[in-house]
């Protein structure tokens, strides 16, 4: 199999609070917009909002976002600012990376993550 793009989707119980937490408070770049959703740019991948949760099953508790920043301390002054509840401060975590958890509107959780420059995700591991 051959993957050639992925995508995160979400479907939220509040459409339009889910849209303005990631289009305004977060500051993502938009890719698409289509009748009933929107696609963010998400680093090297994409998240789309779209259509409404029927508030059944899961409802995504277990789907978590990871998006990289440059500078984590920087970020977490910006997302507390915008009154951004954060679920856990910054913190250099036992396997290296410098981390902080934050929730979009209907509670999916995001890790907001700084790889400090001699982490090994910085270095090509692959034998040469």
């Amino acid at each position: 199999m051959e993957i050639l793009s992925s995508r995160a989707i979400l479907r939220p119980a509040d459409p339009r609070a889910s849209l303005e937490f990631y289009r305004d408070t977060l500051g993502l770049a938009i890719s698409r917009e289509f009748p009933g959703g929107t696609v963010f740019f998400l680093g090297g991948g994409f998240l789309e909002v779209s259509g409404q949760s029927d508030g059944e099953g899961t409802g995504g508790a277990g789907l978590r976002l990871w998006l990289q920043v440059r500078d984590l301390t920087a970020t977490h002054r910006e997302l507390a600012g915008k009154g951004v509840r954060v679920l856990r401060e910054p913190r250099r975590e036992p396997w290296g990376l410098d981390e902080m958890w934050i929730a979009d509107p209907d509670g999916t959780r995001i890790v907001i993550v700084e790889v400090p420059g001699d982490h090994p995700i910085r270095r090509d591991v692959r034998a040469h």
